[in-house]
């Protein structure tokens, strides 16, 4: 009797040793529906969720504006552990069949596994489940020190019905919300906004120093001139209101103006002098009492000419309508000075008048 009693006692421990790494299992690989859980507590907690949707009432939009509070910004900073509490002992866990799950880290160990992350660049590569950067989203740190989004590691739970890491494969990991990634994030574009700002800048400096400073290459100078030109003649004809009838009728009015003179100065040199015109001209030129002649300098009497050399046409001089006396052949080297001049509108050197000339014998 006592064997059998040995026997069966052995035995049950085997069936309670069996049942509870069963268990373990089950929980371990979290497949509820094969849980060794009494059937009738699950059948309890679906009715009272069927009566929860039943009780649900629906809610009328009135379109009126819905306060809703605003986290703080602290908050949106603040790291914290998802899982806080350890999972409660299994069967098997109790019996010391299976080791306990880890204690919960402190706040050191996580400040440790943080920095292990930091280290290995996590948070600036892409998530590895999704390959896409981290940004604004939520963005989880496991104790293993390997980083994914919130959504895609619950997606992957949800997938494998395990809690084991996507990377290393450590099971009942514990996990914590941190914000380096989106840390990291702002500061990108943080620096891209300032790249762009400082490069505008510089290409508008760049543009201004082109505009007031020449090259120096031939071609590019050529070309920065016939800019120049061209928008200073462009600013010149925007600044005037040219009326191009006004402008034709000032023409017109400068020519008439100009012909009439033209025409009174022909009038008065075509005039013939008559002889007694020319005696009270030459009465006036004796008035005067010019002994030198103002172009040379030298003597209109005849004894001076004698310098000057022997000859009939070096005692010429003549006599000008304005009553002015020079030689003959000084006054004719200045007419052929004066270059444009006509015969009739020859000036005198003296008062500027258009003149008639009268030779005289000394």
């Amino acid at each position: 009797m006592l064997k059998h009693k040995g026997h069966s006692s052995k035995k049950n421990n085997l069936a309670i040793n069996a049942v509870a790494l069963q268990d373990h299992i089950l929980h371990d690989l979290q497949l509820r529906n094969l849980s060794v859980a009494d059937h009738s507590k699950i059948q309890v907690q679906k009715k009272e969720n069927k009566s929860l949707k039943r009780d649900a009432k629906a809610v009328i939009d009135t379109g009126l504006k819905k306060t809703t509070q605003c986290p703080k910004p602290e908050d949106s900073e603040k790291e914290y552990v998802l899982d806080p509490k350890p999972p409660p002992l299994t069967l098997a866990q109790k019996l010391g069949l299976i080791g306990p799950p880890p204690p919960p880290l402190s706040s050191e160990e996580w400040e440790k596994v943080k920095q292990r992350s930091l280290l290995q660049g996590d948070s600036v590569q892409p998530c590895p489940i999704c390959k896409e950067d981290f940004e604004l989203r939520p963005q989880v740190l496991l104790s293993c020190s390997h980083v994914f989004h919130r959504a895609c590691l619950r997606a992957f739970e949800n997938f494998t019905n395990k809690k084991t890491c996507p990377l290393c494969r450590k099971n009942q990991y514990q996990t914590r919300v941190i914000h380096d990634g989106a840390r990291l994030f702002r500061i990108k574009c943080a620096t891209r906004i300032q790249a762009c700002w400082r490069g505008y800048v510089v290409r508008k400096w760049y543009q201004n120093l082109r505009k007031t400073v020449p090259p120096t290459d031939a071609k590019l100078r050529k070309k920065f001139f016939e800019k120049k030109f061209t928008e200073i003649s462009h600013r010149i004809l925007c600044s005037y209101n040219t009326n191009i009838e006004e402008l034709f009728a000032e023409i017109d009015h400068c020519l008439a103006v100009n012909r009439s003179v033209l025409q009174q100065l022909e009038e008065k040199c075509s005039h013939e002098i008559t002889e007694e015109e020319w005696g009270k001209i030459q009465e006036q030129a004796l008035r005067r009492e010019a002994r030198d002649c103002s172009i040379c300098l030298a003597p209109l009497s005849p004894g001076g000419s004698q310098r000057g050399g022997t000859g009939q046409r070096s005692r010429q001089t003549a006599l000008l309508s304005c009553s002015h006396v020079f030689h003959h052949a000084c006054l004719l080297a200045l007419e052929e000075f004066s270059v444009g001049d006509g015969p009739p509108f020859h000036a005198c050197p003296l008062c500027r008048s258009c003149y008639q000339k009268k030779i005289l014998e000394c």
